[in-house]
C-alpha cells in the first residue's frame, strides 16, 4: 500500500489529476479498496488493489507526461505564432503619420489607433501566454495565445486596407 500511494504521490506530482483524469482516479479507487479490504482483514484482496493502485498510478504518470509534453508543444507553436504576427503588426505601424489630405488622413488614423490597441493587447496577452507556460499551466497558456495570431492579422489586413484607401474627391473651387 505505501508503493501504491508513493506511485499515486508522484502522479499527482507529474499532473496525472489534469492530464490522465481517468486513469489516476482508477489508482485512487483502487487503493481506497485496499483500504477498505484491510479494514475487512481480507489482506490477500488488499495486496491485490494495491498492486492494481500502484501500475494504475505508474501508467497516470506515464499517461501524464506525454500530454503534458503535446500540450507543451501546442502552447509554444500558439506563442510563436502569435509572436510572428505581432511582429508584423508592429513593422506597419508608423512612427509619425505623414501629412495626407484629412479624409484619408482620418480613415488612417483610426486604422493605427485599431492596430495599436490589437498590438497593446496582444503584448499583455502574450506575456500571460509565456508566464502560464513557466508555471507549466499549458492548458492556460494555449486558450490565451490561440486566438491572438488571427486577431492581429485582422487588424493588420483592416490597416493595409485603409493605407491603400484612395484619397477622398476634394470639393474644392471649379474654375471659370
Amino acid at each position: 500500500m505505501d508503493q501504491a500511494e508513493g506511485a499515486i504521490t508522484t502522479a499527482r506530482a507529474a499532473g496525472a489529476a489534469q492530464y490522465a483524469t481517468q486513469e489516476f482516479a482508477a489508482a485512487e479507487a483502487a487503493l481506497q479498496r485496499s483500504r477498505d479490504a484491510v479494514g475487512q482483514r481480507d489482506y490477500r484482496q488488499a495486496l491485490n488493489h494495491a498492486l492494481d493502485a500502484r501500475e494504475r498510478a505508474q501508467t497516470a504518470a506515464r499517461e501524464a507526461a506525454d500530454k503534458k509534453a503535446v500540450a507543451g508543444g501546442q502552447a509554444a507553436r500558439a506563442i510563436t505564432a502569435a509572436e510572428l504576427a505581432l511582429a508584423t503588426a508592429q513593422q506597419r505601424l508608423p512612427a509619425e503619420a505623414p501629412a495626407r489630405p484629412a479624409a484619408r488622413r482620418s480613415a488612417q488614423s483610426a486604422a493605427s489607433k485599431a492596430l495599436r490597441s490589437v498590438v497593446a493587447n496582444a503584448t499583455t496577452r502574450l506575456q500571460e501566454a509565456r508566464a502560464h507556460v513557466q508555471a507549466q499551466r499549458y492548458e492556460d497558456a494555449l486558450t490565451a495565445a490561440t486566438p491572438l495570431a488571427e486577431q492581429i492579422h485582422a487588424a493588420v489586413r483592416a490597416f493595409d486596407e485603409a493605407q491603400a484607401q484612395p484619397a477622398a474627391p476634394r470639393g474644392g473651387r471649379r474654375g471659370r
